[in-house]
């Protein structure tokens, strides 16, 4: 069949982004064709295309994204656990070049694919797996996340920060938001979080001071990195746990030196790998969904045919929660 494509012939801004036609085929042993109906945006994705990600694209005509959600349109040889008409999710599979989900129709492995869980819809289920994959692998997997801990959330707004705000929640933790700018101090609080942190406001060690009694956060949960890592890991408590997610700022972090410190780089892909922590994710999703603890924030949807602009919005750094684009049939 005959799909549509977002593709990249160079690194650069949002403006490299096209939509191509392009020969799909049918799916292979182990593979399954999906209808696309809708796509989460992930900053990965702006730095894959913009050349700042681990890999680097293949070139020209990369393909791009992670995270899509959809209906199974047709089946290969040897799949059993999909069937024509499932409402599924992607996970990430491969590399992004060949295996991106930007599109109306895609063909993944089988194993790239999750059945939606708490009967989320296509818009939804394009806003969870990999925010909320995310702050659950680094905060309850790793984290070992317990209640009445303090966890410290930088890039709060970013959707994986409000995944991190619901899910402390939800485990009956306290969550502490931290934003450059006290504009969204309010949706934060709205979202869940116990205290906001506004960094134009004030210093971050005497705020998380004020809210800890001097104590710190057991998990401080940062996607930031750079040179203010070191005042960063000033605020988590003396023995607790740092977990850097992220380089959003890609200087040189230097290293914290307030020990007794743990400090983790956390890789989701390496976590979300194992089957086992997949079917705990799932299970985990599907219960807060179903119970209304978790529930993914759209800051915008946009249409397949504007990605370009999907993209400059997720630059401007203005969202809180996730970027959705549709796909029209």
């Amino acid at each position: 069949m005959i799909a549509q494509q977002v593709v990249f012939d160079e690194v650069g801004g949002p403006e490299v982004l096209r939509i191509e036609k392009a020969e799909l085929g049918e799916p292979g042993p182990g593979e399954v064709l999906v209808r696309v109906d809708a796509l989460g945006l992930n900053r990965a994705e702006a730095l894959f295309r913009s050349g700042g990600y681990y890999y680097q694209p293949t070139l020209p005509g990369s393909r791009l994204g992670y995270e899509a959600a959809g209906e199974v349109m047709t089946v290969g040889e040897g799949v059993t656990g999909f069937s024509v008409g499932d409402a599924v999710l992607t996970t990430s599979s491969g590399g992004m070049s060949t295996s991106g989900v930007y599109g109306d129709h895609i063909r993944l492995p089988a194993d790239a694919l999750l059945r939606r869980p708490g009967g989320a819809d296509a818009v939804n289920a394009a806003a969870l797996w990999l925010s909320y994959s995310t702050a659950y692998g680094a905060l309850v997997e790793k984290g070992g996340l317990r209640p009445g801990d303090t966890v410290l959330i930088t890039a709060a707004s970013s959707s994986v920060g409000v995944a991190a705000i619901q899910i402390a929640r939800h485990i009956g933790a306290i969550p502490v938001a931290v934003t450059r700018s006290a504009a969204k101090r309010e949706r934060l609080a709205q979202l869940g979080a116990a205290h906001v942190i506004a960094l134009d406001e004030g210093g971050l060690l005497e705020q998380v001071d004020g809210f800890t009694g001097g104590r710190g956060a057991e998990i401080v949960f940062d996607p930031v990195s750079g040179p203010g890592l070191a005042e960063v890991a000033r605020a988590v408590a003396p023995g607790g746990l740092l977990i850097v997610y992220g380089w959003l700022d890609p200087r040189p972090a230097p290293l914290p030196l307030n020990w007794p410190l743990r400090i983790l780089g956390y890789g989701n892909l390496q976590v979300t790998g194992d089957p086992e922590t997949r079917r705990r994710v799932w299970h985990f999703l599907d219960a807060g969904l179903r119970a209304g603890t978790l529930a993914p924030v759209i800051d915008r949807a946009f249409d397949l045919e504007d990605i370009v602009e999907a993209h400059r919005h997720m630059e401007s750094n203005s969202q809180t929660g996730k970027i959705v684009v549709t796909v029209r049939h």
